[in-house]
């Protein structure tokens, strides 16, 4: 069983009672609990997540523990402007970054057709590429202490120790040594699931060494070819019950995500379970059989995919598309910015004109 899926269950009582409290005091919108949404910072302040390998994925349609990305639209369509909606919540200052973001109408025909926005899209991904590319580079100095553009596993898992509140010059000492580091149990699986990550990011010549490029792959898997099979195949993992490598549609929505004896949080898993099976049915099974293949799955979750930005434009079109002209018009993406951004913007219809 993949380690994650042991974390799941040993957190699933604490969930579980964190979800009663959150049900008694304020009104729920959100899917059942993802465990990586929430980021840990090490007794130094640091943040893990510099030197961890994210579980969120900007730009990719699931998340690493196999939750479906809630942010993907946003995240495509703002590219890397995402985060200046998310900190901005002026109504008038969204509308008017909305109107300068309809440079999408790249022929100037006044409407944004499916081309266009597929077009767009792999922008924004790729800008997100880029978002990656820079941090990794951050990290990857964290983590190569001599400087010499290679790290070794002894060195991270180092690094990866520190951040989690260990006197990192003891654990080196250790590690120098071979002794015993005494880890408890969670803590060793994490290392032991990050070992086998490690070890598929090096490439050729297999040195057990990382260079820049190679840590980039353990972190974001989707700049990799290799590393997106592997996630693929984690993800189908966990979740495939029988054994086959495949998963099925009970498999794809039976996902642990805790019970509680409240109707309102039943509503809550009910609506998960109905998105995924719409994802599963209408998206990821594409060749409509039943059965979701680990090539139709890393087919989904490519990012630079533009057969699925094509179709992801489209099904952006369709949900704003008023006139049904299968195109989309200024007022209709303003209407639905709540879907494009994430931000409803008030009274949009009496400022477009004069937004211009």
């Amino acid at each position: 069983m993949a380690v994650w899926r042991k974390l799941w269950c040993r957190n699933l009582l604490s969930v579980s009672l964190l979800l009663c409290v959150l049900l008694l005091t304020v009104d729920v919108h959100a899917r059942p609990a993802n465990m990586s949404a929430a980021k840990e910072k090490s007794p130094s302040g640091k943040d893990d997540n510099e030197i961890l390998p994210p579980d969120h994925l900007n730009g990719v349609k699931m998340e690493m523990d196999g939750h479906l990305n809630k942010d993907f639209h946003q995240e495509v369509f703002l590219g890397k402007e995402i985060e200046e909606f998310e900190e901005d919540s002026e109504p008038r200052r969204n509308r008017k970054k909305l109107i300068e973001i309809f440079t999408i109408d790249f022929n100037k025909d006044k409407s944004v057709s499916a081309k266009e926005m597929q077009r767009w899209i792999m922008e924004k991904t790729e800008e997100h590429f880029q978002e990656a590319m820079v941090e990794n580079k951050n990290s990857f100095r964290g983590v190569d202490p001599d400087a010499n553009g290679q790290v070794t596993w002894d060195e991270y898992r180092v690094k990866f120790l520190a951040s989690k509140g260990f006197n990192e010059k003891e654990i080196a000492e250790k590690v120098k040594n071979n002794e015993d580091l005494k880890l408890d149990e969670e803590t060793q699986e994490v290392l032991e699931s990050l070992k086998d990550r490690w070890f598929q990011a090096d490439n050729n010549p297999n040195d057990q060494l990382l260079n820049e490029q190679e840590f980039l792959s353990f972190l974001h898997p989707e700049h990799s070819k290799g590393m997106l099979q592997y996630m693929v195949k984690e993800i189908v993992r966990d979740l495939d019950q029988d054994g086959d490598k495949k998963l099925t549609l009970s498999e794809f929505i039976s996902l642990p995500v805790g019970t509680v004896e409240n109707q309102q949080a039943q509503d809550i898993d009910d609506d998960w379970v109905r998105e995924r099976k719409k994802e599963f049915e209408d998206v990821i099974d594409s060749d409509r059989n039943g059965i979701v293949t680990m090539t139709e799955l890393e087919e989904y979750m490519d990012p630079m995919n533009e057969h699925n930005a094509l179709n992801e434009a489209k099904q952006m079109i369709a949900v704003a598309d008023e006139n049904q002209n299968h195109n989309l018009e200024l007022d209709e993406i303003l209407k639905y910015s709540e879907y494009f951004t994430g931000s409803k913007l008030m009274d949009y219809a009496r400022n477009v004109h004069e937004e211009f």
